[in-house]
């Protein structure tokens, strides 16, 4: 099991970063209901992982910091849903 993943915030910002190209720290925010603290601590994890790719610009002279899925992410991610769907078919045989 990837203990990465247990988390609810980690787990949350993966599933935003799915589909996007980027997205801003401010959207995983408002998309995971964390505060600023806690939902950094969480990217700092998921990057120093491998899991997610950070960039740092300016958008109308004002720091933005957005983030993207990286390959090592995304295989995590298929890897921890196939095995809660193979826990999920041991319990039904059950």
């Amino acid at each position: 099991m990837d203990e990465m993943l247990l988390s609810k915030i980690r787990l949350s910002v993966i599933a935003e970063l799915l589909n996007a190209e980027w997205v801003a720290f401010s959207e995983l925010q408002r998309a995971t209901e964390a505060s600023n603290g806690n939902l950094g601590a969480h990217l700092g994890k998921l990057l120093e992982a491998g899991y997610v790719a950070e960039e740092k610009t300016f958008v109308n002279r004002r720091p933005q910091t957005r983030y993207r899925l990286t390959k090592k992410g995304r295989n995590a991610f298929v890897g921890h849903v196939a095995l809660m769907q193979k826990l999920l078919k041991e319990h039904k045989a059950s």
